[in-house]
């Protein structure tokens, strides 16, 4: 358990740390899958932007991070464990206000109640060619989660300090866009296998805060 009070003294050597960036995000991604990024051009691909948002926030005192479980649906992350967020509009005025509208959006939690605290690595989505911009925040009271239907099916609150340890870490087998069967790293959170590109985020964040907590 990491009370929530201790957790926001945490918050300025947060801010502080330099992200250990593709290191932690190839800790949790299969070797054809780093193989693949580090042989393509993105810029040439014109990715579409995305931003999510990792949120810390207190249940009962004690620190939890928020995750989405997808509704399903024609496309590629159809039904799969994801950090709150979406695609980047014009009317946003940068890609932190993306990842706070797509949370209010999602989830129900006023922008108001959020604050961004730290940016963290970018990273490609290679089957829906998307370059996401994931965001830290915190919301410092206890959260009443309304879930949109459309595209949220529940809600996983992760006590932060399971995050932090090994034990989540699991091998297993999945089929993705550039091999057919293949073993990955992946967190295995509630009976959900988290693997991807919200895998390698949560391993960004896990490794910084194993650096500061």
């Amino acid at each position: 358990m990491l009370n929530f009070q201790e957790f926001l003294e945490f918050v300025p050597k947060l801010v502080a740390v330099s992200l250990p960036a593709t290191e932690a995000h190839f800790k949790m991604a299969p070797l054809e899958r780093i193989q693949f990024l580090e042989n393509l051009d993105k810029e040439s691909l014109k990715p579409k932007i995305a931003a999510v948002l990792m949120l810390i926030y207190p249940k009962d005192n004690d620190s939890h991070l928020a995750l989405i479980v997808r509704n399903a649906y024609n496309g590629v992350h159809s039904s799969q464990v994801a950090f709150p967020g979406g695609k980047h509009e014009s009317f946003d005025s940068n890609f932190e206000a993306t990842a706070i509208r797509e949370t209010h959006e999602e989830i129900g939690i006023h922008p108001d109640k959020m604050k961004v605290i730290k940016s963290f690595t970018h990273l490609y989505i290679p089957p829906s060619n998307f370059m996401v911009y994931p965001f830290l925040g915190i919301c410092k009271e206890e959260i009443e989660f309304i879930p949109d239907p459309k595209e949220v099916v529940s809600i996983i609150e992760l006590p932060l300090m399971e995050l932090l340890s090994d034990e989540l870490v699991i091998s297993t087998e999945i089929k993705t866009s550039y091999a057919e069967l293949i073993n990955t790293p992946a967190f295995k959170i509630k009976d959900h296998i988290v693997w991807g590109a919200t895998a390698m985020m949560l391993s960004e964040l896990k490794d910084v805060l194993k650096i500061v907590i």
